[in-house]
């Protein structure tokens, strides 16, 4: 008799069911490295929820548990998830180096995959005890849970302020989320804390995080060069906070700033005053950016 098909049966495939074989490993690594790729090389995916699968952890930590929880073993789970960040990680620069105006300097940002990578071993060697669907399962998807809450929250602040960008990122987190409730929590108390958590971290976001955190150095759009005696005067209530970063031929001023707005300042160095304005606003794929512009004295 043919067995029924459900969304039980499909979650249960995904996570314990599938031949998790050296040879599957390898083509996993080289087929989301490849996509991957296309994501960040092909001009319709940019500034889109697809081209942050390069940039952002989301998409990893689904490949990475799919990959423990097919595993017989910890070691078996640490090394072949391993394996899968070494060959996934590298290849994504090496693909993208014909395409890149940055050519081989591209890997100067592997060194940060790197280090993910490295440590990928001891966390999937713990990890794979999520597979036992008990209380210690809870313990260790506890931070994946706090993440995907985190990032489906961010996620949905930018997709309302910009919608519908990070739209598919949020609603991603949101499945992850429901995927290992259903998958590794089994009954309704572990369940109902798997919900929890990614709620409490929500909560506590919306009320400890300011919905604007920018901090930032940038240079001063006349090049000027200031002395160490230079010091920055703001109005009261500014709405960033405008300080002198750095003097001489690098001069450059650090904008930090919980709000979007304009901030009118003054840089008084000896007998000189230069008068500018920093504005800190969200682009249009929901970026915070400085930027700075020079006012005249009859402003």
């Amino acid at each position: 008799m043919k067995e029924k098909i459900t969304i039980r049966s499909i979650i249960n495939k995904l996570y314990g069911g599938l031949n998790m074989s050296w040879l599957t490993v390898i083509l996993f690594a080289l087929g989301t490295a490849v996509l991957t790729s296309i994501f960040l090389i092909v001009p319709f995916f940019h500034n889109t929820s697809f081209e942050l699968m390069g940039v952002d952890f989301e998409a990893w930590f689904f490949f990475a548990i799919i990959i423990m929880a097919n595993c017989k073993k910890p070691l078996e789970s640490a090394l072949k998830t391993f394996v899968f960040f070494l060959i996934s990680q590298p290849l994504i620069y090496l693909i993208q180096v014909p395409f890149s105006s940055m050519g081989w300097g591209l890997f100067g940002y592997y060194k940060y995959w790197f280090l993910w990578t490295l440590l990928t071993f001891p966390m999937a060697f713990v990890g794979w005890f999520i597979t036992k669907k008990n209380w210690l399962s809870v313990i260790i998807l506890t931070p994946v849970l706090a993440f995907m809450g985190s990032a489906a929250y961010q996620s949905g602040l930018h997709c309302i302020r910009h919608f519908p960008y990070r739209l598919v990122t949020s609603l991603f987190c949101l499945l992850q989320i429901v995927l290992y409730v259903i998958a590794f929590f089994p009954d309704i108390k572990k369940k109902l804390v798997g919900i929890l958590i990614p709620l409490i971290i929500v909560v506590v976001f919306t009320v400890t995080t300011p919905q604007v955190d920018v901090n930032g150095t940038v240079f001063l759009p006349d090049d000027l060069i200031l002395s160490d005696s230079a010091v920055v005067v703001t109005e009261d209530d500014p709405a960033a906070a405008v300080t002198i970063e750095s003097t001489g031929e690098d001069s450059m001023i650090r904008v930090h700033a919980s709000q979007f707005g304009a901030t009118d300042f003054t840089i008084r160095d000896g007998e000189a005053e230069y008068l500018y304005t920093a504005e800190v606003y969200e682009d249009d794929t929901g970026h915070p950016q400085i930027q700075i512009t020079k006012r005249k004295k009859s402003d």
